[in-house]
């Protein structure tokens, strides 16, 4: 999803698209991976906007209910990035740097097996590890 397609999205749920939500959507698609609510906090004070901790995880909380943003948890922290989902796809996440990788192979067709009698409302697959360059350090 890119910040446009977010803003019509926002825009047709009937929510304002102001200037703090449209700068936490460049932050997002600008990053390469994922990123915590605090290092999106301190992208902004750098910047020097003033900031509202309420404001950052009302939004957060928003765009993730709206699908605009995906989640995962590495080292129990919450991270965000902009929904990818183009098409199916999984993801490696790098532990250190929040990196991801596309994956194209899905586990659910084996998992449908073993689950015949089990309605699957809707999976998520990913892979943890350290991305080459973050080996590399």
């Amino acid at each position: 999803m890119n910040v446009n397609e977010a803003i019509d999205l926002l825009k047709r749920n009937g929510y304002k698209a102001t200037g703090k939500r449209k700068d936490i959507l460049d932050y997002f698609s600008e990053q390469d991976g994922y990123r915590t609510a605090k290092d999106l906090i301190i992208h902004l004070e750098n910047d020097n906007e003033t900031v509202s901790f309420d404001t950052i995880y009302r939004n957060l909380h928003l765009y993730k209910e709206m699908g605009i943003l995906e989640t995962t948890e590495l080292n129990g922290e919450k991270h965000f990035r902009m929904n990818c989902a183009k098409h199916h796809h999984h993801h490696f996440i790098c532990n250190e740097c929040g990196r991801t990788k596309a994956i194209d192979v899905c586990p659910m067709a084996d998992v449908k097996k073993s689950l015949a009698n089990y309605a699957i409302e809707g999976h998520k697959f990913e892979i943890y590890g350290l991305c080459p360059n973050c080996q590399n350090n």
